[in-house]
């Protein structure tokens, strides 16, 4: 039975659990960095956010208010409304 050296995959295999049992096997991941683990809950976040109109056109002026808005949309999401 032969052992790999280093493995290629997708990013989608980039998960702490896989590089551990890889770690365990002795073996090199040659991943993506796994980056998109956190950036997949923005995204989410983002795709919600922009359902609301005054946040994809950001019809605000200026950063405060601009950020305001996203706070709140932050909060609905948050607590489901």
């Amino acid at each position: 039975r032969t052992r790999p050296r280093r493995l290629l995959a997708d990013k989608g295999y980039s998960t702490h659990d896989f590089r551990a049992v890889l770690a365990a096997m002795e073996c090199d991941p040659v991943l993506r960095s796994s980056s998109s683990q956190g950036a997949r809950e923005v995204e989410c976040t983002f795709s919600l956010l922009k359902q609301a109109r005054r946040f994809a056109t950001r019809y605000d002026k200026t950063l405060r208010n601009y950020a305001a808005v996203v706070a709140i949309g932050c909060a609905l999401l948050w607590l489901r409304i």
